[in-house]
């Protein structure tokens, strides 16, 4: 259309809209070409700054993403870890329902009580002794090889007792059977394959959950695992695997049949274990660094060339300077060498300082009083209920009336009652006393420097997380007094007018017993940190195997003795308050014993600042 200078406008109207053309592009190209071609090429010029920065942005995400995956593979293995923990837990204390067929090695076998003891004594000292060694190891390595170890050791050592059980009477006895010392073997590696394995499933809890808020519920729920498996194992036994009588009722446990099954069963949780059962790395290096840092600032460390980090190392090699494209290629060789040499000897020296700090540490746990104020308190404790728990099915019957038909049932309940009692009492009270410590538990306050500096930080009174707290030793002390209640009331002769009455020594038992095996080892991972874990554990959990040892042989003793005095039927089996009565009175007594220990290394820990 002519404009005001008569030239002709050109006018473009919606209809002649290009969608694929540059809406502000020029029709013409006279003299502001150049000017046009510029225009032409800014849209191209923004696009690629915008496909460049788009790349970055993809970089990012993809960088987020990776991150997020890796996260939450940890987090896989953490959980995953901690669930194959419980359930080997579960399959590994089958040691605890010995009293099911402790009364047939008596009665099939013709052992003497004495020699029931010593194979369940056999068990208990392989079972504890070899646990600073397993700790040890689980500590400067990892629990997949012991996980491995304790399933061969499971098989084999439940195939030869169950051969040997099924050879009859030992030849020394007037059977044809297999001597008794195959037995006594065959406990020693099904007590050792029961460190091992136990072991292994809780320093992996610990070690992936150390220093999460609820470090004692999951402390808590493996160890209560492991009080379960006498339970299910000994109702399996009684309900499943049993001998049928003629009349085809239920008869007693198969002795043989069940011991095949643990073989199996826990051979291949020991297997599966091997992979299952995995620390994540940046948990246990974060620890050690954590330590060593306080341990800097504390001044206990000083200034080594062994601890520097690997900026320092790597500088102190200094740079190559290169000119040609010949030189700079060497200087590259040189360098990727240099660091390759360099990662090595990082490696080396994070080695060598975890293995520093973990002997260090050692030796300050085994040069403090409290400790050993701590696993006097624990022997006390587990020797009398190792022994209880042993001699459930011998003290079941002497409250038997000499009177009762043969095949009717105790009045004190069956054997496999008692087990299931103590294992569901016992899980209650760690589950509880995990649980309940965590919530009512002051912050932490370690022993050591070590350790994370937040959880070492005194609360002030305008933390919202202010609460109302109980130290562990709140929770643990009652228990214990409840255990010394249950020995006292054995001890008193209501029992032998109603035997009935046993179930609540069962129980107390059952209560004070899992809270000390809950709650001690939390307080060890408190007061002395979680870096040296399972070595700091494994000396105190030694203590059982003496206490065991000591209380079994007295009760054994008082046992024969009984029944040498008159007090036994034709089979052998002791009755009456002679046959427990002194070692009931003794075990009561060593848990007040116990209290006092405790009380004095709560003491200790009060007066250094320690908050447990």
């Amino acid at each position: 259309m002519p404009g005001s200078n008569g030239q002709t406008v050109s006018t473009i109207d919606k209809r002649d809209f290009d969608s694929h053309r540059p809406l502000l592009d020029r029709l013409d190209d006279g003299a502001d070409g150049e000017e046009h071609g510029a225009n032409r090429s800014r849209p191209v010029s923004r696009l690629a700054a915008a496909n460049d920065e788009d790349g970055l942005l993809n970089d990012v995400v993809e960088e987020i993403l990776e991150r997020d995956r890796k996260k939450m593979a940890k987090e896989v293995i953490r959980i995953g870890s901690f669930a194959w923990g419980v359930l080997t837990c579960l399959g590994a204390g089958s040691i605890t329902a010995f009293s099911l067929y402790g009364p047939l090695l008596l009665t099939r076998l013709h052992y003497t009580q004495l020699r029931v003891n010593a194979v369940a004594i056999a068990a208990e000292v392989s079972m504890y002794l070899p646990v600073p060694l397993f700790g040890y190891l689980c500590d400067r390595y990892s629990p997949s090889p012991l996980a491995l170890l304790s399933g061969i050791v499971f098989g084999a050592g439940y195939l030869l007792a169950a051969f040997a059980y099924r050879s009859g009477p030992p030849p020394d006895t007037g059977g044809e059977g297999w001597p008794f010392w195959v037995m006594v073997v065959a406990f020693i590696a099904i007590g050792t394959a029961t460190s091992c394995m136990y072991l292994a499933a809780v320093t992996t809890c610990a070690k992936n959950f150390g220093r999460g808020k609820h470090k004692g519920i999951m402390l808590a729920v493996p160890i209560a695992g492991f009080g379960l498996s006498g339970m299910w194992q000994s109702q399996l036994g009684t309900y499943i695997l049993y001998e049928p009588r003629e009349d085809g009722s239920r008869g007693d446990v198969d002795v043989f049949k069940y011991f095949v099954f643990l073989a199996l069963l826990l051979f291949c949780i020991g297997v599966v274990g091997t992979f299952a059962l995995r620390i994540v790395d940046e948990d246990e290096e974060k620890y050690i660094d954590d330590a060593v840092e306080e341990l800097e600032r504390s001044g206990l460390l000083e200034e080594s060339e062994f601890f520097r980090s690997r900026d320092e190392v790597r500088s102190a090699y200094g740079t190559f300077a290169a000119d040609s494209d010949e030189e700079r290629t060497l200087v590259r060789s040189e360098e990727e060498l240099e660091a390759a040499r360099l990662d090595k000897q990082r490696e080396d020296e994070e080695r060598r300082k975890k293995d520093w700090l973990l002997n260090y540490e050692t030796r300050v746990f085994l040069e403090d009083r409290s400790m050993w104020w701590l696993a006097v308190g624990f022997f006390l404790v587990t020797g009398p209920g190792e022994a209880y728990i042993n001699n459930l099915g011998t003290i079941v019957q002497t409250l038997t009336p000499i009177s009762n038909l043969p095949n009717a049932p105790s009045p004190a309940g069956l054997p496999s009652t008692h087990v299931t009692t103590v294992a569901l009492t016992s899980t209650i009270a760690r589950l509880l006393t995990g649980s309940l410590s965590d919530f009512f538990a002051p912050q932490a306050r370690h022993l050591l420097p070590g350790g994370n500096p937040d959880l070492n930080r005194p609360a002030s009174p305008s933390d919202p997380g202010n609460r109302v707290t109980f130290t562990r030793l709140a929770f643990l002390l009652p228990s214990a007094f409840l255990l010394s209640l249950g020995y006292l009331l054995l001890a008193s002769p209501l029992p032998l007018q109603y035997p009935g009455l046993t179930h609540i020594t069962t129980a107390l038992v059952g209560l004070g017993y899992g809270s000390a095996f809950s709650l001690v080892p939390i307080i060890i991972s408190v007061v002395w940190g979680v870096e040296n874990f399972g070595t700091n554990w494994g000396i105190v959990a030694m203590v059982p195997a003496a206490g065991a040892a000591a209380w079994g042989l007295i009760y054994s003793r008082g046992y024969q003795d009984a029944t040498d005095g008159g007090n036994s039927t034709p089979d052998g089996q002791c009755h009456g308050w002679r046959c427990y009565g002194f070692w009931a009175v003794g075990c009561t007594v060593s848990v007040w014993v116990a209290i006092v220990a405790w009380s004095i290394a709560w003491r200790h820990w009060r007066r250094r600042g320690v908050t447990v």
